[in-house]
């Protein structure tokens, strides 16, 4: 059961207009050349000059590979999932004691929405540290909520800013990345935890965990990655063996699912090391049923264990979506696999040698079933 795709029409909105390109508008609606026209402008000329430093004004695509969390764009995505909002504004409004006259570190606080929640809940003081050039729309949000006595926002990174403080007594951040650790602010955080964070502090959320499941998806592994096998009667295959190796972030259809769901690896953000990150966990995913396997799919669950009730989310592939989606890794080999069959291997994860942010997958896997006998190493890299 393939995956279905989304429509091609680039959101343009249709017209069943018959007006042809030649046609005049209207009469009433005709301007002559000699009237005067009001130019209509997005921008309060009350406000802002158009030369001021608007975000994003003078930014080229180069610039935005480094400073994408400028984008408006994004920080909608994540606010308006709300599954990831909701679990983290619920963590807060439910357990005021746990913020109740506290000094809170925000890390990566994009526009401010989780210092916003803690100073609701009774912080003492939220310093939000965002690195991007969102740190100045976060500020005048602040102020326009009325949290500026509340809420300091720092505009730098973490590893090079002064707090007004020693030290703070919870640290708080949404830090994951698509596969749990591309693009992360891990390290970011445990760099802060080390530096700031009180001897009983509190890190939300504290934990962390890497799953791995079995999926058939022949359609869309034919879309993706056969296709280059024949482009209108060219081979290009030699693009098939790199798009091999590129995860697709992707929402995954839970009747897909062949296997169990296997645990990989669990982090507590409260007292792990930076170099925990990197690993190499073992893997028995079983057949529930006969089918074919194309791909391993990895998504991951974090949780608020210090709450006075366990709480947190699944990106899994049976729970309600959320931006992260899942991460899907093709295998090379079609597996012909049947119920009770095992594909067992082992997965390597660390950050790329070149950028730290990126991440080196190396997947080795065996199965060994009545219809189907294989082994390989595969290499996969999120860039």
């Amino acid at each position: 059961m393939g995956r279905r795709k989304g429509s091609s029409n680039n959101n343009k909105k249709s017209s069943n207009s018959s007006t042809t390109e030649n046609s005049s508008p209207p009469n009433h609606l005709q301007v002559t050349a000699d009237e005067d026209v009001e130019e209509i402008s997005n921008l309060d000329n009350s406000t802002c000059d158009p030369t001021d430093d608007v975000i994003g004004s003078d930014k080229t695509s180069a610039d935005y590979y480094f400073d994408s969390y400028s984008h408006f764009g994004i920080h909608e995505e994540m606010l308006k999932d709300t599954v990831r909002t909701k679990t983290y504004q619920n963590v807060i409004y439910q357990n005021k004691f746990l913020f109740k006259d506290k000094i809170v570190l925000d890390v990566g606080a994009g526009t401010g929405i989780l210092s916003l929640f803690c100073a609701k809940a009774g912080a003492k003081h939220v310093y939000a540290v965002e690195c991007s050039l969102m740190a100045d729309m976060a500020k005048e949000i602040v102020q326009t909520n009325g949290f500026s006595d509340v809420i300091t926002v720092l505009k730098g990174k973490v590893e090079e800013i002064e707090l007004p403080v020693s030290h703070v007594d919870i640290i708080i951040s949404e830090w994951m990345g698509y596969f749990l650790l591309f693009e992360n602010m891990l390290n970011t955080v445990l760099y802060a935890r080390d530096k700031w964070l009180i001897n009983d502090g509190i890190v939300l959320p504290d934990k962390a965990s890497l799953y791995l499941t079995a999926i058939e998806d022949a359609e869309y592994k034919d879309d993706k990655i056969e296709f280059w096998d024949n482009v209108y009667g060219f081979n290009m295959s030699c693009i098939k063996k790199q798009s091999m190796m590129e995860p697709l972030v992707d929402t995954v259809d839970p009747n897909q699912i062949v296997t169990n769901c296997q645990l990989l690896k669990t982090m507590d953000i409260s007292k792990m090391a930076p170099g925990d990150a990197s690993f190499t966990a073992p893997f028995k995913l079983v057949a529930e049923r006969n089918d074919y396997i194309h791909a391993l799919v990895a998504y991951f669950d974090v949780s608020f264990t210090k709450c006075h009730k366990i709480t947190g989310f699944s990106t899994g592939p049976r729970s309600r979506s959320t931006h992260w989606k899942q991460t899907v890794l093709y295998l090379e080999d079609v597996l012909t696999i049947c119920e009770g069959e095992a594909v067992v291997g082992n997965m390597t994860v660390a950050p790329s040698k070149n950028n730290p942010r990126d991440v080196d997958i190396m997947l080795k896997y065996s199965l060994n079933g009545q219809h189907c006998s294989v082994s390989r190493i595969q290499h996969y890299k999120m860039r």
